[in-house]
C-alpha cells in the first residue's frame, strides 16, 4: 500500500465518493472542456488538499455534503492556479507529462483556468455555509496576491528569507491551512479545534513548499519538471537564499551578478545549484523543513487518538519524505 494510499485508508469510503462526484462536476457538454478535463484527471495527482479537507472534518465529527463540496473547491482552486502558473511560467511539463499550455495552447490554458475557478466559487457557494465560502474566497485572492508579490521583486537577490516565506504563505501556506478550516467548518468545529488544525494546515504547507524548493536541486524524474527549473523561472528558493546570506567565498558576488542578470545559461544554472550544495543550502532548508514538521505534530497533540489523527501524522511524514 503506498503513503497516500495508506493515509486514505480512514476515509477511503469519502473519498471514492469524492472522485465519483468530482468526475461529474467537472463533466461539460463542451467537447473541448471534456478533453482539457479528462487530461488533466489522466495525470493522477495526489489529491492530498481535499483529503486534508475530509480528514480534518472526520478528525471531528462525521464528513457531510458540506465537507465534500468544500473540498472540491478546494481541489478545483488549486488545478485552476497550476494550469494558469504554467501559462504564467511558459512551463511546458507537469507530473511528467505535457502542461495544458504545451499540449493545446495559451488560451485554452487561461480559459480552463478560469472555468475551474468558476467552478470552484459554484461548489463553495453549494455548501451553502458563509464562513466556507469566506474562506474559500479569501484564500483565491491571497494565492493571486502571493503570485504578484513574487513577480514583483525586480532583482532575484532582493529576496531575503523573510520575504521568501511572505510568498511561500501566500502561494502554498494559506491553501493548506485552508484545506483544514473548510473541513472543520463543514462539521461544527470550535474556535480551539478550527485554530489549531488551521495551525497544522499552515506548518505542514510551508515544509511542502520548502520540499519542493530541495527537489529543484536534485536530478529526480518522479516530480516531472526539469532541474534548475526554480532558478530558471527567476524564482530564488530557500537553499540559495541561506547560501547568499552566510556564503563568505568570494564566488558569492559572482552568483549575485548571474542571479541579477538572468544569465541563466544551462552551465550557469548548475553553477549556482553547485554554490547552494558547497555553502549548506540544502542542510539549512532541510532543517527548517523538520522544524516545521514539529510545529505541525505539536498542533495534534491535544486530539484523542484515533485512525484519523494518524493518518494526519502520516502527512507530515509523507510531506518531508515524498520524493514526487
Amino acid at each position: 500500500m503506498s503513503f497516500i494510499e495508506k493515509i486514505k485508508s480512514p476515509i477511503r469510503d469519502e473519498m471514492q465518493e469524492f472522485d465519483k462526484v468530482y468526475n461529474a462536476v467537472l463533466d461539460s457538454d463542451n467537447p473541448l472542456l471534456n478533453d482539457v478535463h479528462n487530461y488533466i484527471l489522466e495525470s493522477n495527482g495526489k489529491k492530498l488538499r481535499p483529503i486534508l479537507a475530509i480528514l480534518a472534518a472526520k478528525l471531528l465529527r462525521e464528513v457531510n455534503t458540506e465537507t465534500l463540496y468544500g473540498a472540491f473547491a478546494l481541489e478545483l482552486l488549486h488545478t485552476a492556479s497550476l494550469v494558469h502558473d504554467d501559462v504564467i511560467d511558459d512551463t511546458l511539463e507537469r507530473r511528467g507529462r505535457e502542461s495544458v499550455n504545451a499540449r493545446w495552447n495559451n488560451k485554452v490554458a487561461v480559459l480552463t483556468g478560469d472555468y475551474l475557478l468558476s467552478k470552484a466559487s459554484y461548489c463553495a457557494y453549494t455548501t451553502k455555509n458563509v464562513d466556507i465560502i469566506a474562506a474559500i474566497s479569501q484564500v483565491a485572492l491571497t494565492l493571486t496576491d502571493g503570485e504578484l508579490l513574487q513577480l514583483s521583486v525586480d532583482k532575484m537577490s532582493d529576496i531575503d528569507e523573510e520575504l521568501y516565506y511572505n510568498i511561500i504563505q501566500r502561494k502554498t501556506a494559506e491553501l493548506f491551512a485552508t484545506c483544514m478550516e473548510v473541513g472543520a467548518l463543514s462539521v461544527g468545529a470550535s474556535d480551539e479545534e478550527l485554530n489549531r488544525l488551521k495551525n497544522f494546515g499552515n506548518a505542514l504547507g510551508i515544509c511542502f513548499q520548502i520540499k519542493d524548493d530541495v527537489f529543484d536541486y536534485y536530478e529526480n524524474a518522479d516530480i516531472g519538471k526539469p532541474t534548475g527549473n526554480d532558478v530558471r523561472d527567476g524564482k530564488l528558493t530557500l537553499p540559495l537564499i541561506y547560501a547568499l546570506r552566510t556564503s563568505q567565498s568570494e564566488e558569492r558576488d559572482e552568483i549575485v551578478c548571474l542571479l541579477d542578470k538572468k544569465d541563466f545559461s544551462q552551465e550557469n544554472i548548475q553553477r549556482i545549484m553547485q554554490f547552494a550544495h558547497d555553502e549548506g543550502g540544502l542542510e539549512y532548508a532541510k532543517s527548517e523543513m523538520d522544524r516545521y514538521n514539529q510545529i505541525a505534530l505539536d498542533e495534534l497533540k491535544d486530539f484523542p487518538d484515533s485512525d484519523v489523527k494518524q493518518a494526519l501524522i502520516r502527512c507530515v511524514d509523507f510531506v518531508s519524505s515524498r520524493s514526487f
